[in-house]
């Protein structure tokens, strides 16, 4: 089975709003679909979160991986 992507969960996640914010599903079918959309959100904040400390990181000049600093953070 292939590995939801972030893309791919983000569309899920939108379409579940909508079919909550509809009001037009059963309770026991919205407390599912609520929840599943909850576990939705708990996997793109990880995914976003770890593509956020990959781009916080640049190559040192001797190929070394070192955190990335603008210059206000140098002083």
């Amino acid at each position: 089975m292939k590995e939801k992507t972030f893309e791919s969960a983000l569309k899920d996640l939108e379409v579940m709003i909508k079919d909550l914010e509809s009001g037009t599903i059963p309770l026991e079918d919205a407390i599912t679909k609520y929840t599943d959309a909850m576990n939705l959100v708990k996997f793109c904040q990880e995914k976003l979160d770890h593509a956020t400390k990959q781009v916080s990181k640049i190559l040192g000049e001797n190929g070394e991986i070192k955190d990335f600093q603008t210059t206000d953070e140098e002083v």
